[in-house]
This record gives structure tokens, C-alpha cells and sequence, in this order.
């Protein structure tokens, strides 16, 4: 092997392990957004996502795509960590197999091939005993290689606590949006529940507020949880979003109470959060003007009736309205580019009155289903299928 060919291939190999080693730091330990450069994981979820979620789409429907949809997160994590791995100890082959394989076996085997096993031994510290550095620079590479895979493996285990800790701490205030809001949730039925109690819902704001913080927090410095859905079908972090904002704009435009300046605060940490998160997840610029209608004038009709009716009316002259379609121009188009992303269905503005809740419903509530037999006596056995 020619000279200058080794030495590419040890160049190439250190490259590997440099470019690998600033993805893996840059995802799992620096906790905020790098803009104006490559990243391999960025590129890693933005070509694979759309062929998963494309698959889905158009094989499955209903619950058996969501899924389908559901598995990519904690799959494309755990794949994500085989990729680094494998990248890693090809790294160190390269530069092994450039340096003339300093490698010692006792079998005659050679070549990349062999490096490559004996790079993914001491990576794993598998310790199998059936190598032997041959020079200094060898020996060194071999304990560095040791210990990056042990640092490698320990970080990887302390990364994901936080990750589903943050996961589950968004999903508790998601499950407990489903008796404020309805399921799925809409700004109706959060504002119409709390219709005879305003200051309750101010201080429900509040906490949403810090929700709102905390999800642009988490979401940005592990963008991976944005794939993670919720546990039941209708219900997402999206939805709890876009619910909130859409409360906070009615009230901004149409009251003058008091709950109004927290609805202002709560709208603003919310459209921060929405407008930043749509940047990580896909960077095309969003048109409004070809973006479905969500509140039609029909329904903004029937949703001031509702209010009155609950004891929350609302005053919606030309100018609330206008003002009201000025607050949903900032956040609506951000929330349908999210949405068609990862395939979330964005809330209705308004909720039907009668549709029960999650927590009103269990999989045991549909009737039995009639099983005739002719020639047997036995009870009928309750239809578990839902």
C-alpha cells in the first residue's frame, strides 16, 4: 500500500471520529440550537422521517398508523445510537488499517475487515483477549478507543433518564388538559368550562405558560421528543399547544377582564415555543394565504353562542375580529407547517358539548354483541373488541 494512501486513510479515519464525536456532543450533552451548518442527525431524522410517516400514510389508517408513526421515535433514537457506534469504530479501523494494522493476532487474517473487528472489540470492551498493540501509537489508540466506548456507552445511559423524564413531564399536563378541554382538546370547551370561574383559569394559564417554556426548553435541546406521541390517539403536544393558543387569542381580542393580561403572557410564551420548534422541524417558510381555514365565520358564530350561553360572553365587534385574525396570522401557519410534518391533526377551534372525555370512556363501554348458537345455552360473552 502506497504512503500517501495510508496516510489518507488515517486522515480519513480521525476525520470520521471528529465529525461523529461533535454530532454526538452537539445532540446529547450541548443543550441548545446550532444554526448555519451540517449535522448529521438533523439530516439523519429529516430523510427518514418523511419516508417512515410517507410508508404509514399510505399502508395503514387509524390506530394501526398511529402506531406505526408512534415507533419511530424511540426506534430512530436507538438506531441514531447504532449508527454513532459503528461509525466510531470504523473510524478507528481506518486509522488502524492506514497505520499497516499494528494489530497482533494470532490468526493470519488481515485487512480492513480484521481491523474492523478488533476495533469493534476494544470499543465495546468486549476484551476478548486475541489482540496485542504492536507499537506505542497503537497501544494508545487502543486504550483511547477503550475509553470512548465506555464514555460513549455511560453517556448514552445517562441520556435517556432525561429524555423520558421530559417526555413524561410533558405528557402529565397533556392528560390532565383532557377534563379542562375535552378530548380532543379545543379552546371552546377549555374557555366554556371555565366560564363561571375566571380566576381559576387565569391561574391555569400561568401554569400553561411555564408548559410553554418548558416545551420549547426540552424540544429544542432534544428535538427527537417532537416524535414521540402521546398515549392516546387524539391528544398530542401540538394540539395542547395550539388549544392554548387559541384560547389566549379570544380572550386578548374579545375581553376586558382581568384573565386577559395572563392570557397576553400565556400567548406569548406559547407562540415562541411554536414558532421555534417549527424552525427545528422543518425550515420551509409557511404562506398563509394556503393554509385551510380553522375558524369560519359560521363558527365563530356558534362558538360566541356557546360562550354566551355558558355564562361567557364575548364581545366581538369588527375590530375584535380583525384583532383576533392579526393573533392567529403569528402562530396559525406555524402550527399547520408542524402539523402536516408530523402527521398531527391540528384541534378544533370549537368542541362538541357531548363528546365524552378520555377519562369518561374505557374500552369495556361498547354493548355485547349477540352470538346465537343453536345448539347452546351458555351466557353471551361481553364483545371485548374497540
Amino acid at each position: 500500500m502506497a504512503p500517501l494512501f495510508r496516510v489518507l486513510l488515517v486522515l480519513a479515519g480521525f476525520a470520521l471520529l471528529a465529525f461523529v464525536l461533535r454530532d454526538a456532543f452537539e445532540t446529547m450533552i450541548l443543550p441548545r440550537r446550532l444554526n448555519g451548518r451540517f449535522r448529521f442527525t438533523q439530516s439523519y431524522y429529516r430523510s427518514f422521517w418523511p419516508l417512515w410517516s410517507g410508508l404509514s400514510r399510505r399502508a395503514l389508517s387509524g390506530r394501526r398508523r398511529e402506531s406505526a408513526l408512534s415507533l419511530f421515535g424511540p426506534l430512530s433514537m436507538l438506531g441514531l445510537f447504532v449508527l454513532w457506534a459503528v461509525a466510531l469504530i470504523a473510524g478507528f479501523a481506518l486509522v488502524f488499517f492506514g497505520l499497516g494494522s499494528p494489530l497482533q493476532t494470532t490468526e493470519p487474517l488481515r485487512g480492513f475487515g480484521m481491523d474492523f473487528y478488533l476495533s469493534g472489540t476494544m470499543f465495546l470492551t468486549l476484551g476478548l483477549g486475541n489482540a496485542a498493540p504492536s507499537t506505542s501509537l497503537a497501544r494508545l489508540l487502543a486504550v483511547a478507543e477503550g475509553g470512548l466506548g465506555f464514555g460513549f456507552v455511560a453517556i448514552i445511559i445517562s441520556y435517556l433518564p432525561v429524555l423520558y423524564s421530559s417526555f413524561s413531564h410533558r405528557e402529565i399536563s397533556i392528560s390532565m388538559l383532557d377534563a379542562r378541554a375535552g378530548s380532543p382538546p379545543s379552546a371552546s370547551e377549555l374557555l366554556r368550562r371555565h366560564a363561571g370561574n375566571l380566576h381559576q383559569l387565569e391561574a391555569y394559564l400561568a401554569e400553561w405558560e411555564r408548559w410553554s417554556a418548558e416545551l420549547l426548553e426540552s424540544h429544542i435541546s432534544y428535538p427527537v421528543l417532537g416524535y414521540f406521541r402521546s398515549q392516546h390517539v387524539n391528544q398530542s403536544w401540538l394540539a395542547a399547544l395550539t388549544t392554548l393558543l387559541d384560547a389566549c387569542a379570544l380572550l386578548t381580542a374579545a375581553t376586558a377582564d382581568g384573565c386577559s393580561r395572563q392570557a397576553q403572557l400565556t400567548f406569548a410564551m406559547a407562540r415562541h415555543a411554536v414558532v421555534d420548534l417549527a424552525q427545528v422541524f422543518i425550515r420551509i417558510r409557511p404562506l398563509p394565504h394556503t393554509l385551510p381555514e380553522r375558524l369560519s365565520p359560521t363558527d365563530m358564530t356558534a362558538l360566541t353562542q356557546t360562550l354566551a350561553a355558558a355564562g361567557l360572553p364575548l364581545s366581538l365587534g369588527p375590530a375584535q375580529v380583525e384583532r383576533l385574525h392579526e393573533l392567529r396570522r403569528l402562530y396559525e401557519p406555524h402550527v399547520h407547517v408542524i402539523a402536516d410534518y408530523l402527521a398531527l391533526q391540528p384541534p378544533r377551534w370549537i368542541g362538541h358539548p357531548d363528546n365524552r372525555d378520555n377519562w369518561q370512556r374505557s374500552p369495556w363501554d361498547h354493548p355485547p354483541t349477540p352470538r346465537h348458537h343453536a345448539s347452546s345455552a351458555n351466557p353471551i360473552a361481553p364483545d371485548r373488541h374497540f
